[in-house]
């Protein structure tokens, strides 16, 4: 059991015990007063029976009234009022014929703190207190010449008495009522608190979900931009140096180029492959750099598809982060590939350029140009190329731009952010 509930549960039992005291005390004390006061007769003292009986009785009922009365919901300032007022009466009466109802006249402290509120709560203790003081004294006949100074006395004593102990008792329901918001408080944040916690395993069980998706998105994304990279544009490169090679049969030297370039091609693939699967970074950046990876590219390209090509480098060539590198390779062969299936191009030039916060890549070549608002439909890639591109760019929070036109050449600029090597991994 939490501290919490167990704070609720004694302020609980303490409650009830107090509204089963509160609520048989006036009654036990007006049947203690009774006995007390029929016995007078016992000792010498005379007391009228009738008269003591029949406001025992009118009292019990006033008493029991507003028990049915207040029972049936939070009492009215006013019905209270009235039934303090008709509890003091009876109480001095009773006090009057017989001093010992002082026992019983105690009830008015009690509900005057119950019922009454601020300054009348006050009032009743004053009430009350004129009341006992008449039973100190031995009744209303005592009260006569000196009788009255003593009366006076007790009633001053009683009454600063009685008000100093409702100060402090008013005083302790405050810091009790306090405790008991406190909880309800602690209770509802309690609740809340729960009610958050169940969101959020919901949520957390939820983006668990999304992340693995996610995750399965991306790695299938990553697999068609390394087939698509690799074992698509050489499969497109072999089928070119197998046709060319078909086309030459009658000589046997540029037979000889073709097949060998043929063969070339399939055995990088399946290098390439290989390293796909495994997530591996492409084996012309194992132990190079960047400008010679692509400088190596450029030349395969270049003897495969008799075209001349220029890689210029600028700024300050430097160790970049994995990711960068593989982007720009990548979208080096992606460029070449597409020169060398659509662009029908004579001279391509390529520009590496690093800057202080990018590094840059630029193609441009002379051939027939393209459209870059209308998609390539039924192309061997079905128009992945250039998504693929982009993709990987915008992945690094780079930018990919296309420049063409029909028959003014293609000019395309892929910038990454210059990460260093090293950095995040």
């Amino acid at each position: 059991m939490s501290i919490e509930a167990e704070l609720r549960e004694e302020f609980d039992r303490w409650e009830r015990r107090e509204i089963a005291v509160i609520g048989v005390l006036p009654y036990v004390l007006l049947a203690v007063s009774t006995v007390v006061a029929l016995l007078q007769p016992v000792w010498g003292e005379s007391v009228p029976v009738a008269a003591v009986l029949g406001l025992a009785f009118l009292t019990t009922c006033w008493l029991a009234w507003f028990d049915v009365a207040g029972a049936r919901g939070r009492p009215s300032p006013r019905l209270t009022g009235l039934y303090y007022a008709g509890l003091a009466l009876l109480a001095g009466g009773l006090t009057a014929i017989a001093p010992w109802y002082g026992i019983f006249a105690f009830v008015g402290y009690v509900h005057a703190f119950l019922f009454l509120r601020g300054a009348w709560r006050y009032v009743g203790v004053t009430v009350t207190a004129m009341i006992a003081a008449v039973s100190y004294v031995g009744g209303v006949a005592a009260i006569d010449g000196n009788g009255w100074w003593e009366w006076a006395a007790l009633f001053l004593v009683t009454s600063v008495l009685a008000a100093s102990f409702f100060h402090f008792a008013e005083l302790g329901y405050r810091r009790n009522d306090q405790q008991k918001r406190a909880l309800a408080e602690l209770h509802e944040a309690n609740v809340r608190l729960e009610a958050a916690l169940e969101e959020n395993a919901g949520l957390h069980a939820q983006l668990l979900v999304q992340a693995r998706e996610a995750g399965v998105q991306e790695e299938r994304q990553r697999m068609a931009r390394e087939i698509h990279d690799t074992l698509a544009q050489s499969l497109a490169g072999i089928l070119t140096q197998l046709q060319a090679a078909e086309q030459t049969t009658g000589d046997p030297s540029t037979l000889r180029r073709h097949m060998t370039n043929a063969m070339n091609l399939a055995r990088d693939s399946l290098t390439e492959a290989r390293r796909t699967v495994h997530a591996v970074g492409p084996e012309l950046l194992a132990d190079a750099r960047l400008a010679d990876a692509i400088h190596d590219v450029t030349r395969r390209w270049s003897e495969a598809n008799g075209v001349d090509v220029m890689l210029t480098t600028t700024g300050d060539p430097r160790p970049m982060h994995a990711d960068v590198e593989v982007t720009l390779l990548r979208a080096a062969q992606e460029a070449l590939a597409n020169v060398a299936k659509h662009a029908r191009a004579g001279r391509v030039g390529l520009t590496l350029s690093y800057m202080e916060d990018l590094v840059t890549l630029d193609v441009r070549d002379d051939g027939v140009g393209f459209d870059p608002e209308v998609r390539r439909v039924g192309g061997a890639d079905g128009g992945f190329g250039l998504a693929g591109m982009r993709q990987r760019v915008q992945r690094l929070a780079g930018r990919l731009d296309i420049e063409s036109e029909p028959g003014g050449g293609t000019a395309l600029s892929a910038s990454v952010p210059a990460i260093p090597a090293g950095c995040g991994s």
